[in-house]
Order: structure tokens, then C-alpha cells, then sequence
């Protein structure tokens, strides 16, 4: 039972480990914007996205990539699959997050806060 265990929980590492880079490839995120939202060191960072680092679960890197993931869904899903368009957004000053929404991810607040509010907008659609 534990091997099953050990099996699932490494099948999710590596899921969401291979789905963060791939949104830091889509958003054109740097290392250092990558490392600042998960809370890694910038080679961590570059590790990860080389797939030679996968973000451990009952982490707060794991959780982070959560939010990353929830984010990149409603993002993708608001803006049709147009990565520019989402890149664009995350740039853009946006009047009520009082500053572009990618200088907030590098906090985990900032980083629900976002997520909530893109939930939020979605909701309204």
C-alpha cells in the first residue's frame, strides 16, 4: 500500500512540476519571477524547468504551483488560449489589483489574491 502511496504522490510531483515549467515557457516567465512564485532559488528555478527538479508535495512550492496551475486554467480559459493575450494581462497595470498582476504572484497572498480575483471576473461571464 505505501509503494501505491509513494507511486501517486510522485506521479503529482511530477504532473505539476512538468505543468509549472510549461506555464513559465507560455507566460515567458525569467527564473527569478519563477523562483520568487514558488518560493525557490533562482537555479532551483532553472532546475525545475530543465525537469531536473520537481517541486516536493506537502511543500509550500507544491502549493504554490497549485495556485500557478488554478491561475494559468481560469486564465487561459477567460482569454480563449491566447497566450499573448495572457501575458499581456499579467503585465498590464490593472486598476483593481493596484499594480500589474505578475509583480503580486511573488507573494502567496498576492498570488490567491490574483487567482480570486480572475475566478471572480470568470464568474461574472
Amino acid at each position: 500500500m505505501a509503494t501505491v502511496l509513494t507511486t501517486r504522490q510522485d506521479d503529482r510531483e511530477r504532473a505539476l512540476s512538468t505543468a509549472v515549467a510549461r506555464i513559465a515557457e507560455h507566460w515567458k516567465l525569467t527564473n527569478e519571477e519563477l523562483g520568487l512564485i514558488l518560493g525557490i532559488s533562482h537555479p532551483s528555478a532553472s532546475r525545475l524547468r530543465a525537469g531536473k527538479l520537481q517541486l516536493e508535495a506537502r511543500s509550500k512550492s507544491f502549493e504554490a504551483g497549485q495556485y500557478l496551475l488554478r491561475l494559468f486554467r481560469s486564465l487561459d480559459a477567460l482569454m480563449g488560449s491566447d497566450d499573448q493575450a495572457s501575458r499581456s494581462w499579467l503585465r498590464t497595470p490593472n486598476l483593481d489589483l493596484e499594480r500589474a498582476p505578475v509583480e503580486l504572484l511573488s507573494t502567496f497572498t498576492g498570488l490567491s489574491r490574483v487567482c480570486d480575483y480572475v475566478d471572480a471576473f470568470r464568474a461574472r461571464v
